[in-house]
């Protein structure tokens, strides 16, 4: 066989002998194929791609064959790691080092200590196409993978990272890969991160996490009407926690504070936050407006509130608060067994003024509903149903209504919130799904579409019950203002 030209002798070149070995291979099975069609016989299936991957991990353990040196720096380390590789196999996954290997054959890196650390798992993974994470490897490995361009490991982390956001850890991860990720401008990451902190923001303000929280990031949630809390009390006693441990700059304490909801927290808890409160004492000229619009609100009805002030703003929105007054929890055990149904009250509206008010709804669940699409049609001739509907067709189906008249609600129209409760390995709980609906309707169109509620296994099923926790928000309406 004659030399190539332009380069090394052939004998010098091991790799060339592992692609004409993949090529003989390729061409064999090829051939075997074209006669199997010929001949039409039985077909047969010989695997032995894991003794491959075998061999190819053995090629990179004993620097069998090797053509390549990779020499990995520490970074104010004097620490070196040295890797014995092979060409092909790193430019087959990643073209920085197709480009980093060309004319040369030593390769020198400088790299962070925690991503020399892992680089030996992160080279393995090119040789294998496996790799084994824990949640405090996750940024390094795909940043690792970003930067050498080995597009599938940073897909397979990315994805890795947004199904583990639920995952116990001692001191939380989901703050840091919110960071992580809008400094990598990885906005799906991003959104999956702040909507897991939203919907569990109680959890994160009971943790080492709190404290972790950026400026952006704070403001950020404060902004969302989906945080799922005790109510706005704890939230203004934690934000007061972030403030004194962080100490940030002045203009972003004040625009925290205004973020409060002031009208969500009773008066009583705000004459008690007035005096015992060191934060609200040193910002109270910032906020003292909404708080004179807070005690307005709360000492007149909210019709008459409404017709001199503007009552459609985020300042009077309820969050999804989970104490009591503003919904019920429901544990349905064994929920694909039969219908349930259960009723709850729920407060008027936060206003003073309605806090003796109540609200009863009703709800009823049903495992197997089938819409009208699907249920049975019958004809007068002798064939009867001319189509059937099974058991499995149905879809699970929550229906939530007002024991009163619509009367009662003047002024006011409601947002009914479903939280639907996971349970996590360690088994504690979260938030896994929120569904919403307006007061027009009683029910969610795709309520748990995807749930198989008949499986104990099911992620929906915490010891095999379904966990929700219902929420009713009230929304007051704009009026015609009082000249």
């Amino acid at each position: 066989m004659s030399q190539p030209t332009g380069g090394a002798p052939y004998e010098h070149r091991p790799w060339l002998h592992l692609f004409t070995a993949f090529s003989v291979l390729s061409l064999t099975v090829e051939t075997a194929h074209k006669a199997d069609v010929v001949l039409e016989a039985p077909t047969a299936v010989i695997n032995h791609s894991l003794m491959l991957i075998q061999r190819l991990q053995e090629l990179l353990q004993n620097g069998n064959a090797s053509d390549s040196t990779i020499k990995v720096l520490t970074i104010n380390s004097d620490e070196v790691r040295v890797y014995h590789t092979h060409q092909l196999l790193l430019a087959l996954q990643s073209d920085v080092f197709e480009d980093l290997f060309h004319n040369q054959t030593v390769v020198t890196l400088q790299e962070p200590a925690d991503c020399a650390q892992l680089f030996e798992k992160f080279i393995r993974y090119l040789y294998s196409g496996e790799i084994s994470i824990q949640l405090n490897q996750a940024i390094t490995l795909h940043r690792l993978a970003s930067k050498y361009h080995v597009w599938a490991l940073q897909r397979g982390v990315r994805e890795y990272m947004r199904n583990h956001l639920a995952t116990e850890s001692s001191q939380g991860h989901v703050v840091g890969w919110y960071h992580y990720a809008l400094k990598v401008h990885d906005e799906g990451l991003l959104e999956s991160c702040l909507e897991f902190l939203a919907w569990n923001l109680s959890t994160i303000i009971n943790s080492g996490e709190w404290v972790s929280v950026s400026d952006d990031l704070m403001v950020s949630l404060l902004q969302r009407s989906d945080l799922v809390l005790q109510n706005e009390l704890e939230l203004y006693q934690a934000i007061e926690e972030w403030i004194r441990k962080n100490n940030p700059d002045v203009p972003i304490i004040e625009k925290v504070l205004r973020s409060i909801r002031y009208p969500m927290i009773s008066p009583a808890h705000l004459f008690q936050i007035q005096k015992q409160s060191l934060v609200m004492a040193k910002y109270y000229d910032s906020i003292q407006d909404l708080l004179f619009q807070t005690f307005q609100f709360h000492s007149a009805s909210p019709l008459q509130y409404g017709k001199y002030f503007e009552v459609n703003c985020s300042m009077f929105i309820p969050r999804n608060y989970i104490v009591p007054s503003w919904g019920s929890q429901w544990i349905i055990n064994n929920p694909a067994r039969d219908d349930r149904s259960t009723s709850f009250q729920t407060q008027l509206g936060p206003s003073n003024h309605d806090s003796a008010k109540k609200v009863t709804w009703n709800m009823l669940f049903s495992p197997r509903w089938l819409p009208v699409s699907l249920r049975p049609v019958y004809s007068d001739s002798t064939s009867g149903a001319i189509q059937s509907a099974r058991i499995e067709d149905g879809r699970p189906r929550l229906v939530i209504s007002p024991a009163m008249s619509s009367s009662d609600f003047a002024g006011v129209s409601f947002q009914k919130i479903i939280l639907v409760i996971g349970k996590k390995p360690q088994g504690k709980v979260f938030v896994k799904h929120i569904y919403s609906f307006h007061q027009s309707t009683d029910e969610v169109p795709d309520f748990l579409a995807n749930a198989d509620l008949q499986k104990r296994t099911s992620e929906y099923l915490v010891d095999n019950s379904l966990h929700l926790h219902i929420i009713v928000k009230p929304i007051y309406h704009s009026l015609i203002k009082a000249k």
